[in-house]
């Protein structure tokens, strides 16, 4: 099976999930909390691009809402990769890498689709 990478934060209840999830369903990964360990750039410029920033980024977190309505509309990658690496919390979680793909967030249905 390929290398499976689940970004995201160690106290987050829904990385908690999505790793119970893969845990039951006897899925081998590997979890990288990215406060400790960032995202490389060229990574996230590469997932956003399959995901768009604005489904990469968590337009409905409170570190969002928090933003000065200047922040909240990036005009481009670099502004994008300037957010991110000011907020890493911003990042969807959790961020899935399976074969070079990225998949955002976590539901029961998603990874039964991803898995079984």
């Amino acid at each position: 099976m390929s290398k499976i990478t689940v970004y995201g934060l160690g106290k987050c209840s829904t990385c908690k999930k999505a790793q119970a999830w893969l845990e039951q369903h006897g899925v081998d990964y590997e979890f990288v909390d990215y406060r400790d360990h960032p995202i490389a750039a060229a990574d996230l410029s590469r997932y956003a691009k399959q995901l768009t920033w604005e489904k990469l980024v968590n337009r409905a977190s409170m570190t969002w809402r928090n933003l000065p309505e200047a922040r909240k509309s990036p005009a481009n990658e670099a502004e994008w990769q300037a957010l991110v690496a000011e907020f890493p919390a911003l990042i969807k979680r959790p961020l899935l890498i399976q074969d070079g793909q990225a998949t955002a967030g976590f539901s029961d249905k998603r990874y039964s689709q991803l898995f079984t």
